[in-house]
């Protein structure tokens, strides 16, 4: 799966310009999901000596981006398209907010696993939400990951 990230707000605390403390298990889960095989994009703001310091900021850590703000390392980047071609977005400003690290590697898992697409999951949060209106989304499919065992 191809899956754009996110950098201030997802990988780290919004600081930007600066870049912020990291945020908990964003590297660690974001490792992961490359060993198991999914690319990854950054997707970000940022540009110029900003993204630099956000593509070593992670570098450092062991991630390596497959590209940044681009589909693949040699676009050009002033032809590149503003938007990614990617099957997953991961953005600390999506709807609902950016849930915990564990539930969107399980997410992840489960819609590679075939038990769930994200279209399912989301109508699951959709429903849920009529009924529950002042819960998180993502805590929700927190729950029902817990639920049915994952």
């Amino acid at each position: 799966m191809i899956i754009a990230v996110d950098f201030d707000g997802t990988i780290v605390e919004h600081e930007y310009p600066k870049i912020g403390r990291p945020i908990p298990f964003a590297i660690e889960t974001l490792l992961r999901m490359q060993k198991d095989g999914h690319v990854l994009l950054m997707w970000t703001v940022r540009s110029g000596p900003l993204l630099q310091e956000a593509i070593d900021y992670c570098a450092k850590k062991g991630l390596v981006f497959y590209a940044a703000n681009k589909n693949y390392p040699e676009e050009d980047p002033i032809q590149a398209p503003r938007k990614l071609n990617a099957e997953l977005y991961i953005d600390d400003r999506s709807i609902g907010g950016l849930p915990d690290w564990g539930v969107i590697y399980n997410a992840v898992k489960a819609a590679e696993r075939g038990e769930f697409s994200f279209d399912q999951i989301m109508s699951a949060g959709e429903n849920q939400q009529r009924s529950r209106r002042k819960k998180n989304f993502f805590i929700r499919l927190g729950e029902m990951f817990e639920r049915d065992g994952y």
